[in-house]
């Protein structure tokens, strides 16, 4: 048997990161099993969809790679499947057209909250003969009215419902559309899906969906519902704690590589490792590895990881991904290369955790015409003690031919011995006249990606400050 999952996402929305992982441990069960993973839109509810938000769901799939073998689908361009499969129910005497007004069905329920009695339908629909009122009925499933529906769950194992619990669930509205439960089930008949991989929060519908198809005849998948994502305080996943759309991580510098593997690791596991190629965890991955427990997400080990994957992505790589945020930024000349950039990103690449920091804080004094000054490094570097080392440090430099690392060098070194002081004494209030701060890659790196011409700038402007402190 070949496996066959899917991905079914509501689009009234972006693609969070709890959908996210869905999808990821679907395309990895999958794939790791030689299996077709299929992209479906539950689009039914027409008020809350949107077709941006499909396109979002979309993108997100696409930057995070995981490619779809069939579709996507979307569920309003097949009514003619859900029409066929209520009269299919409907002729079998397994559904029944309710005439039961909105008003009716809330006085109803008001009665049963006030008796202490758990509201739902009360079936008086389910066996009527009489005439056909005039308004349009819904039409709802006749559940079994005794029993038990039993779910098999491949992460969380049996998990029983009374039928007695289940109403008559409403599998056609007024108007003719059919409701989620419905279509789910018919969708997943029709595409021959073999395992349903999702989050936990649908295990109530699932005994409804039960129902349906054994009373559609067919056999059922296998079921494997995931824990929910909590926050760090351990309460459900919002934006509060740093979860936001997919996109949103993407626009904030973080690589898919970085989130698919900080995804797969919210509820499974294979022993300690924490980094996994794309090709180990299709390898390893199993649903017997899947947690019971509810996952927490943490924002730190996301953005730890993600440094991890910069360490790990060929300069080359990194300089195509930061270039839309240094177009972004208004940072990029013409006159900016390939090679360049390479030389930038490697002095920055273990000091980031993400490509809008690289592009922003970190690569600003490389590519910008000015420089701020953190208050605190120029009142300590930048004064009339420094101004002499500043002065000898710019006459060096503007002699230099070639502006190397080795030429450059041999400058400061002729600085500290004429000034009988440490390197450091020198090197770092020519770090604060060239970044601004006092923290940077190493001081040659610095100058060299800068430039001369920039570097002389810079050192004018200090000396400047610095004679300005003398007076």
């Amino acid at each position: 048997m070949q496996v066959r999952v899917r991905f079914a996402p509501s689009p009234s929305g972006y693609l969070h990161i709890g959908g996210a992982r869905t999808a990821l441990f679907n395309w990895l069960f999958a794939r790791h099993h030689g299996g077709v993973f299929i992209l479906r839109i539950e689009d039914t509810d027409r008020e809350r969809s949107t077709d941006e938000s499909i396109q979002a769901i979309i993108d997100s799939m696409k930057w995070l790679a995981l490619d779809w073998d069939e579709g996507p689908y979307r569920q309003t361009e097949r009514f003619d499947l859900y029409r066929a499969g209520i009269e299919q129910l409907l002729k079998e005497g397994k559904a029944y057209y309710c005439y039961c007004s909105q008003e009716e069905l809330a006085q109803r329920r008001d009665e049963a909250m006030q008796k202490g009695l758990t509201p739902k339908y009360d079936r008086r629909c389910r066996d009527y003969a009489g005439p056909a009122p005039h308004q349009n009925p819904v039409v709802r499933f006749k559940a079994p009215l005794e029993g038990q529906t039993v779910v098999n769950d491949d992460i969380r194992g049996t998990v029983v419902f009374e039928n007695s619990q289940l109403d008559d669930l409403i599998i056609a509205r007024s108007d003719g559309t059919p409701t989620y439960n419905f279509v789910v089930v018919m969708d997943d008949v029709d595409m021959g899906i073999t395992h349903i991989i999702r989050g936990d929060d649908h295990l109530n519908n699932t005994p409804r969906q039960i129902q349906l198809y054994q009373a559609l005849g067919h056999e059922l998948p296998r079921f494997a519902h995931l824990p929910m994502i909590l926050g760090p305080d351990k309460t459900r996943l919002s934006k509060r704690h740093g979860a936001t759309s997919v996109l949103a991580y993407r626009d904030m510098g973080y690589l898919p590589d970085a989130l698919v593997n900080y995804l797969v690791r919210l509820g499974w596991a294979s022993g300690d490792q924490e980094v996994f190629s794309r090709e180990e965890l299709v390898e390893k991955f199993s649903l017997d590895n899947v947690g019971k427990a509810s996952a927490v997400f943490n924002p730190e080990k996301l953005q730890w990881l993600n440094s991890v994957y910069i360490n790990q992505t060929p300069l080359e790589t990194l300089a195509e991904l930061v270039h839309p945020f240094l177009v972004e930024q208004g940072f990029v000349e013409d006159s900016q290369k390939q090679e360049w950039l390479c030389k930038a990103i490697a002095t920055l690449k273990e000091r980031t955790r993400d490509l809008k920091e690289m592009a922003g804080a970190l690569m600003r004094y490389y590519i910008s015409d000015t420089v701020t000054y953190e208050p605190a490094a120029r009142k300590k570097f930048l004064n009339s003690k420094t101004l002499p080392y500043l002065k000898a440090v710019k006459a060096g430099l503007s002699e230099l031919d070639t502006f190397d690392e080795e030429h450059m060098h041999a400058v400061f070194a002729e600085v500290v011995k004429e000034a009988g002081i440490k390197l450091g004494a020198v090197a770092q209030p020519v770090r604060v006249a060239m970044t601004g701060g006092t923290a940077s890659p190493g001081i040659f790196d610095v100058l060299a990606l800068i430039g001369k011409t920039r570097v002389i700038q810079r050192l004018d402007r200090a000396i400047e400050i610095c004679a300005h402190d003398e007076l």
